[in-house]
């Protein structure tokens, strides 16, 4: 690491702001281990001592790292909102935010956390230019833009561009009228138009600015951050947003989810996992039942909307969910340079649970996306190291009927007892229980 580096990083973890955040639970904990310390916790190196100009940082564990292509976009926009609560304290201590990227945030449950702490920097006193602002504008303000006005997916723009979308970018979506409207004036079109008179005159670009005092430029920095809170409040995402599965649960009887509760809850209350995935968690009913048992709670589905809502209800409830957007027929995958930068979602959740729920899912993998059952099986014993919890759903129920669309002849060897045969395989039979006066069996397993 570079003097300055390390001294910009001792500055930060002697600041004030880190004392806050970090007790807040919205900076990551860090501590600088000794040299007394050091060559104990770097035998891979092999050197007696440790080498010259080499720091050692020992930052505390985040359970389960996430990226922002796996959030729904309430996530981003909380993300977005702790970038500029930090770039705004550190204002007062002499430093500057120097990246402004959800890249540098991790979660912890639904709280936000703060993990690049290389990125705080000594600032010149004169300097009144935000330079992380464009970064800001492209990875956070544009993504929730174009998510809010037109539905564009926060994967479908970060798998493909880890630093967001540019102005330009942008532009070229909004149509002739559109962009001279708000909010589309200010986030896409000035800048854009802004971008394009910069190239015309390039050699200025690299003229260094000052202010005239360094009070006026902590004023100048303070009123665009002030900006840009405005400009991510106009693109908050919007609450109890609608979306194909978010009355889904209500296709059913009472008591068949009246059952389905009271039996998952049952079987979480005796044997206490504590690391649940819930894969196809919908708005959470089975997610949160889990954390409010003590269970740490990792919620995917495909659908962002739905994801939101889950977020939202962990966050107001304080309960450990991480709800991601994530669909297990098609999981994330390892991306980056050499794909080495974002492990794929399979790498970290392999074998990292205790209990694996896929509650009224499986018909969906079976029959949308054609994955075999013994497939589906053996995915869930790779993510299980104890439980399973799997939901069966006949050829002969309606929702089913209604997916397969005359199919229905692919299936005929779909039965409770084929069904029962293949999870034999990697897994024993604890118990099974019909649902209401559906066809539908919840079936508790244990890995072998």
């Amino acid at each position: 690491m570079e003097p300055a580096a390390w001294a910009d990083l001792l500055r930060f973890l002697d600041s004030g702001t880190f004392r806050t955040y970090c007790e807040a639970g919205k900076l990551i904990g860090t501590r600088v281990i000794g040299e007394a310390e050091g060559p104990s916790l770097i035998h891979v190196l092999r050197e007696e001592e440790l080498p010259e100009g080499l720091h050692l940082v020992e930052h505390e564990r985040v359970r389960f790292p996430t990226f922002p292509y796996e959030w729904p976009p309430e996530m981003l926009h909380a993300a977005a909102e702790l970038t500029l609560d930090l770039a705004e304290s550190v204002l007062g201590e002499g430093m500057v935010l120097k990246d402004a990227t959800p890249y540098n945030i991790l979660y912890r449950n639904c709280q936000p956390v703060f993990i690049d702490l290389l990125s705080f920097e000594k600032r010149d006193p004169l300097d009144f230019v935000w330079r992380a602002a464009g970064q800001f504008m492209r990875t956070f303000l544009l993504p929730l833009l174009l998510n809010k006005q037109f539905g564009i997916r926060l994967d479908q723009i970060f798998i493909s561009r880890r630093d967001g979308l540019s102005p330009e970018e942008a532009e070229a979506l909004c149509g002739r009228w559109r962009r001279f409207l708000p909010p589309f004036f200010s986030l896409v079109w000035l800048p854009a138009f802004l971008s394009q008179r910069r190239v015309a005159r390039s050699a200025s670009l690299y003229e260094k600015r000052r202010a005239s005092s360094p009070q006026q430029a902590v004023f100048i920095l303070s009123k665009t951050l002030r900006v840009l809170r405005r400009k991510l409040d106009a693109v908050r995402p919007t609450e109890n947003k609608r979306s194909t599965w978010f009355e889904y649960v209500r296709y059913h009887d009472g008591d068949y989810t009246a059952d389905k509760i009271r039996l998952v809850a049952n079987f979480i209350s005796f044997h206490r996992p504590r690391d649940v995935l819930d894969a196809g968690c919908n708005t959470g009913t089975f997610s949160l039942l889990a954390a409010r048992s003590g269970s740490q709670v990792i919620a995917i589905d495909s659908d962002p909307a739905v994801v939101g809502v889950v977020w939202r209800r962990a966050r107001d409830e304080d309960r450990s969910v991480l709800p991601l957007v994530i669909d297990i027929s098609r999981p994330s995958p390892a991306i980056g340079w050499r794909n080495r930068e974002c492990a794929s979602f399979e790498s970290r959740a392999h074998g990292a649970f205790d209990l694996v729920m896929m509650l009224a899912i499986l018909h969906h993998m079976l029959v949308t996306e054609r994955i075999p059952l013994n497939e589906i099986v053996n995915f869930a014993a790779a993510l299980t190291s104890r439980f399973a919890v799997l939901e069966f759903v006949p050829p002969e129920d309606p929702l089913f009927r209604q997916m397969a669309r005359g199919r229905e002849d692919l299936f005929v060897h779909l039965t409770r007892d084929s069904f029962e045969r293949c999870c034999a395989c990697r897994f024993e039979l604890l118990d099974k229980k019909r649902l209401g006066r559906t066809d539908r069996w919840l079936y508790f397993l244990r890995k072998k």
